[in-house]
């Protein structure tokens, strides 16, 4: 499988309803995914990445300041190769609540799922390769980072799958980095399960080994401060920081 054809039978979602409390002393009333990151809106540069990879057709799940995010795709700035589908939630939703949402317009078998608020530099096809491999239903994105003070960390064991969610601890550790594989069948049951957040609700219920884990060398931004904004041009870019 070559890199641009990991995502090309995979839909993708983006959940981008948050209201980005955090942010609102650096960005004002501009939505965390349309804050400008080298020139051009973050979001921008999450779909050409998606694309680089085969991606198709992407599901944004909006919410606060949706109108901000469908007139930037009026105007265009977006890969011709994809189609992006936009839907706003009535109401402040938890990720879960989100994904059921949405659930009708996930068409394909597996679904690639990402938080808009974060990048990471992985490589997809090597996430999607593992997954396909592990025969698990759902597979979590993991990262090592230097200070894991802000996220809550990961045990994946020797055979790549989850064996607990730790809590938030200051140091070095490998942590969720918010991007998920997700079958068909389990997007389903998280549909009908009434669960808010996706990580409190769902995974971090599942019974240990259940859930495959990825970990990836990548660099990993928390769009989520002002002080990850200032580091990101680097990132995604292709610096170093």
């Amino acid at each position: 499988m070559r890199p641009e054809e990991a995502l090309t039978d995979i839909d993708v979602t983006l959940l981008a309803g948050g209201l980005g409390s955090r942010m609102r002393g650096v960005s004002g009333d501009t939505p965390k995914v349309l804050a400008p990151i080298a020139g051009r809106a973050f979001l921008g540069h999450l779909l050409d990445n998606l694309a680089a990879y085969g991606a198709r057709r992407v599901v944004l799940c909006l919410g606060h300041l949706a109108d901000r995010v469908t007139a930037w795709l009026a105007q265009g700035d977006t890969n011709r190769s994809l189609d992006v589908v936009c839907q706003i939630e009535p109401s402040q939703m938890g990720s879960a609540a989100a994904l059921a949402y949405i659930r009708k317009d996930l068409k394909a078998g597996t679904v690639l799922v990402m938080s808009g608020d974060t990048f990471l530099d992985a490589d997809l096809r090597a996430f999607v390769a593992s997954y396909r491999l592990s025969g698990a239903e759902a597979s979590v994105l993991c990262v090592e980072v230097e200070d894991a003070a802000r996220f809550g960390r990961v045990e994946v064991g020797p055979d790549s799958r989850v064996r607990r969610f730790l809590d938030k601890a200051p140091g070095r550790g490998v942590i969720n980095a918010g991007v998920y594989l997700f079958s068909a069948a389990f997007l389903d049951r998280i549909a009908a399960s009434g669960a808010s957040s996706l990580t409190r609700d769902v995974l971090h219920k599942m019974p240990p080994g259940t859930l495959h884990g990825h970990i990836a060398k990548a660099r990993f931004i928390d769009m989520g401060t002002p002080e990850s904004l200032a580091v990101a041009a680097s990132v995604i870019g292709g610096r170093e920081t």
